[in-house]
């Protein structure tokens, strides 16, 4: 078995994220990225069970040249965009949004997820697009925990799902802007999985929950990013307790990546550009309704 290494390990570090305490495993300041991964979030979010869900969460803001995907860990996220999609999403499901040309969205919790005391823990990681598909129109997508398409394991003891990619001639629930393979997984205690990469890909595993031991490394601590070499083709681990986690492969669009705030471009201009389109409104207007 030709195993991937373990390169890199980023633990997950708390940030303020205007005014929402985050941990953020990816970029650091050694890392700013892993083409085609620009960002992973970890919030977990104690709400204020006094105050309307609609002032609590994440207000309006725009998006352009890159897909925001979000991992609902536990609790109820409803998202609003500028194309009229009101949606909520429930643990265990993803909202994938290709923020193309601009958008306008909101992640507010729920009205539920308040009244009911929930506790919100989401994932949240930024996967930049080619530039051919920088400007295309927007696209917003939503699955369930019982749609999306399943891996199975050798010894039964893993719920996987593929959401995006092609993996032994199954393909993931979500379509994506280049070549991707991201597994959520939920292993048992004792459970073992074995994941093929394709090759030339840069690849991943964020610990969400629980204890992980990567063959060829060791025990891995929750919240940890851990990138692997290029060389090797399969990542092999096994959960000492119950655990979570996302794969996360891509293949490097290899282009240059300029980031202002929201808006992910090649050129300054195109950011500048972005900037003043927001501002002419050409992303549209969000006012925040109730489902």
């Amino acid at each position: 078995m030709n195993l991937k290494r373990v390169s890199s390990i980023l633990p997950a570090r708390e940030i303020d994220m205007d005014g929402v305490p985050v941990k953020q495993a990816l970029p650091t300041q050694n890392v700013p990225n892993l083409d085609p991964f620009l960002l992973l979030h970890h919030a977990q979010i104690e709400l204020m069970y006094d105050r309307p869900a609609r002032i609590q969460g994440v207000g309006p803001h725009p998006h352009r040249g890159f897909s925001p995907v979000t991992f609902v860990v536990e609790g109820e996220l409803h998202h609003r965009d500028s194309r009229g999609n009101s949606q909520i999403a429930k643990a265990g499901e993803v909202q994938w949004m290709h923020a193309g040309a601009g958008i306008i969205h909101s992640e507010r919790p729920s009205e539920a997820a308040v009244e009911q005391k929930m506790h919100q823990e989401f994932i949240q990681v930024w996967i930049n697009s080619p530039a051919s598909s920088k400007m295309k129109p927007p696209v917003y997508s939503h699955v369930e925990a019982p749609n999306f398409t399943r891996i199975e394991s050798k010894d039964g003891l893993s719920d996987l799902k593929l959401v995006t990619g092609n993996y032994h001639g199954r393909r993931g629930t979500i379509t994506s802007e280049s070549e991707l393979l991201i597994v959520w997984g939920i292993t048992k205690e004792g459970g073992k999985v074995e994941f093929d990469i394709p090759e030339g890909f840069n690849a991943a595993v964020y610990s969400i929950r629980g204890d992980i031991r990567i063959e060829g490394y060791g025990l891995v601590d929750p919240e940890s990013f851990m990138i692997f070499n290029k060389e090797g083709e399969k990542i092999s681990l096994e959960a000492k307790s119950e655990a979570q986690y996302l794969l996360l492969g891509g293949k490097p669009i290899e282009e240059k990546v300029l980031q202002q705030g929201p808006f992910v471009m090649n050129t300054e201009t195109q950011i500048l550009e972005a900037m003043r389109d927001y501002r002419m409104g050409k992303m549209g207007f969000l006012v925040e309704e109730d489902l």
